[in-house]
C-alpha cells in the first residue's frame, strides 16, 4: 500500500462499523467492485456524489499476501476513502484470513467474491464456483473472524444465484449462521450475462435471512435504484456500469453533469491516475453527452494535456 495514500490506523472512521449504514432505514448506495475501475480516484469521485459505501476492485488474496508489489499496485487508499470494503478472490481460508489481517488497519471490512463468472476466475477456484461450495465459504468466514477479532470489521460475500433458488437460500442461511455481516446478490445465474435480472429471486432470499442484503444488477438511475430497493425489500443497491457512465447517478442525475467531469479531472490529477485509466473513465462518463463525431476525436486523444485542451475548448463550465 503506497505510503502517500495509506490511511492512518488512528483514523476515527476506521472505528465505525459499516453495518450501521444498514440500520438507518434509508437506501444504502454502494459502488461495486470493478476490475481496473473502482480504484481510489473513482471511489473519491462517487463518494462526492452521494455514494455511501465503496468496494475496491477484486484482489487475488494469495498475491496480496505474498507480494508487496501486488499490494502497492492493487490497494491504495487515503483519509477520505471511508467506509471501504476490500474485495478478495480466494479459495483458501488461511490465505484469505492473512489477507484480511493485512487489510484490517486500512479498511472497514472484507468481501469474498463468490460471483465472478469469468472463466479464468472459475478455473482458479475463485468467484462464482464458490456458490457450490458453502462449506468452504463458511470456513473462510470463520478463519477471517478468528484472525481479525474486531467485531466492527465486516465480513461479507457477493454471490450469483443458482438455477434452483432453494440452493441459494440455503447458502445464504449457512453464511448468516457463520457470521457474515451482509450479502450482495447479483440476480443472475453464472451462465446469464444480458438476460433480465431476477429481482423476484433477490426478494425471496431477503425474506429468508435476517442480515442485510444488497441487490445488484442493471441499475442505471437513482429512480431505478429506489424502485428495486422497495421491490426487493433489501437494505441497499450496488451499481457497477451505471456508475461508470454516470458517477453522479446516486445524486439523482440522469447523465453525467459537466461538474462531475471536471471533478474527475481534479481528483485524477491530484492522485496521479495513469493516463489510460484517466482517459477510459472520461470515455465512459461522456458516452451520453457527446456526438458520434466527438467520440471519435476524444477517444483517439493520447495524452493528458490533449484531453485537458479538448475539455477546455468544448466543455468548460
Amino acid at each position: 500500500m503506497k505510503s502517500d495514500c495509506i490511511k492512518p490506523v488512528t483514523c476515527e472512521e476506521r472505528k465505525k462499523d459499516p453495518i450501521e449504514l444498514f440500520h438507518s432505514g434509508q437506501l444504502v448506495k454502494v459502488c461495486a467492485p470493478m476490475v481496473r475501475y473502482s480504484k481510489l480516484a473513482f471511489r473519491t469521485l462517487v463518494r462526492k456524489y452521494n455514494c455511501d459505501l465503496c468496494y475496491t476492485p477484486m484482489i487475488v488474496a494469495a498475491d496480496f499476501v505474498r507480494s508487496v508489489k501486488a499490494r502497492d499496485s492493487e490497494f491504495t487508499t487515503n483519509q477520505g476513502d471511508c467506509p471501504l470494503i476490500v474485495q478478495f478472490a480466494a479459495n483458501d481460508a488461511r490465505l484469505l484470513s492473512e489477507a484480511a489481517r493485512i487489510a484490517y488497519p486500512y479498511s472497514n471490512g472484507i468481501d469474498i467474491n463468490c460471483g465472478c463468472p469469468q472463466r479464468w476466475a472459475m478455473a482458479e477456484g475463485y468467484g462464482a464456483c464458490l456458490i457450490n461450495k458453502p462449506e468452504l465459504i463458511q470456513d473462510m468466514v470463520k478463519q477471517v473472524r478468528n484472525q481479525v477479532e474486531d467485531p466492527r470489521f465486516s465480513v461479507s460475500i457477493k454471490i450469483r444465484i443458482h438455477d434452483d433458488l432453494t440452493r441459494t437460500v440455503d447458502l445464504c442461511r449457512k453464511a448468516e449462521a457463520t457470521g457474515v455481516s451482509w450479502i450482495t446478490v447479483h440476480g443472475r445465474t453464472v451462465e446469464e450475462r444480458h438476460q433480465p435480472v431476477h429481482y423476484d429471486a433477490i426478494k425471496i432470499i431477503q425474506e429468508n435471512i435476517s442480515i442485510p442484503l444488497i441487490a445488484n444488477g442493471d441499475i442505471k438511475t437513482l429512480r431505478e435504484a429506489e424502485n428495486i430497493w422497495q421491490k426487493t425489500g433489501t437494505s441497499g443497491v450496488m451499481v457497477a456500469r451505471g456508475l461508470l457512465t454516470n458517477p453522479a447517478l446516486f445524486a439523482g442525475y440522469e447523465e453525467t453533469p459537466l461538474t462531475c467531469v471536471w471533478d474527475w479531472v481534479d481528483i485524477a490529477l491530484e492522485l496521479g491516475t495513469p493516463f489510460t485509466c484517466f482517459h477510459q473513465h472520461l470515455m465512459y462518463m461522456m458516452e451520453k453527452i457527446t456526438s458520434r463525431q466527438e467520440k471519435r476525436v476524444f477517444n483517439a486523444l493520447s495524452s493528458t494535456s490533449a484531453v485537458l485542451d479538448y475539455l477546455t475548448d468544448h466543455y468548460s463550465i
